[in-house]
């Protein structure tokens, strides 16, 4: 899986120099940046399989950086910051990113969760060469365009929050823990710590739910998980 392509966006070359010394290692091609302006360039010439993004950057944050980029591509994009509370977390979430360290943090875990994210990227990609819908009253979902239909438009959803949607459709009306959707959406295991999870699920009930407070279609199993309801109506 190695000899995908990395881009580290961040301004304390410490860091930088860590984190490009343990991918490196692993046989990713590696590039940095410490400014944001300079990202879209990278982006074009370099087209990274990956970016590492730090939010505290010179004349662009990661914030809006990340929102930008979101436009356009589809690639996973991992924070990291030393921004440590629940709003920091939640905002850099809800605007795109697909992970969310925070610094200091263990360079070795950082290399698990990309190894994780570019694993299921491969997965994804190859799940593409297969047409596949399903389809459940007032919801539809491609799984090789990785499209969903709610109430009949096209709902913008996050290639993290599709990934949420399509494990819980594909097994409609079971529990699933959230230890579980955690770890086949990421990858690698929560440690305690579902805030991440937590926030997909939220935004994604917003982009599908006919009503987001009271869910109809990804209910909530206290004390467990999530399921999927498989309903034949919408009353």
């Amino acid at each position: 899986m190695a000899g995908e392509k990395i881009l580290i966006v961040d301004d304390e070359p410490e860091i930088v120099e860590l984190i490009q010394m343990y991918l490196i290692r692993e046989g990713y091609q590696v590039k940095s940046t410490h400014n944001g302006p300079s990202v879209f360039e990278y982006m074009d010439q370099f087209k990274p399989d990956l970016v590492i993004l730090d939010i505290l950057l010179p004349g662009i944050d990661g914030i809006e950086i990340c929102r930008q980029l979101r436009r356009t591509i589809n690639i996973p994009i991992l924070f990291i910051s030393c921004k440590k509370e629940d709003a920091d977390i939640i905002l850099g979430l809800n605007t795109g990113g697909d992970d969310y360290m925070t610094k200091p943090f263990s360079p070795s875990q950082l290399v698990a969760r990309v190894q994780a994210h570019l694993r299921r990227k491969q997965l994804l990609d190859q799940q593409k060469e297969e047409s596949q819908q399903l389809a459940f009253p007032g919801l539809e979902i491609d799984l090789l365009t990785r499209n969903v239909w709610a109430g009949g438009k096209l709902a913008p959803i996050s290639s993290k929050e599709f990934d949420l949607l399509a494990l819980m459709a594909k097994k409609p009306n079971t529990v699933i823990p959230i230890e579980h959707l955690y770890k086949k959406t990421w990858g690698v295991d929560s440690n305690g710590d579902t805030r991440t999870l937590l926030v997909h699920i939220s935004n994604l009930r917003k982009k599908i739910e006919p009503n987001p407070a009271e869910p109809t279609y990804v209910q909530t199993v206290r004390g467990i998980g999530y399921k999927f309801n498989s309903l034949t109506s919408l009353t």
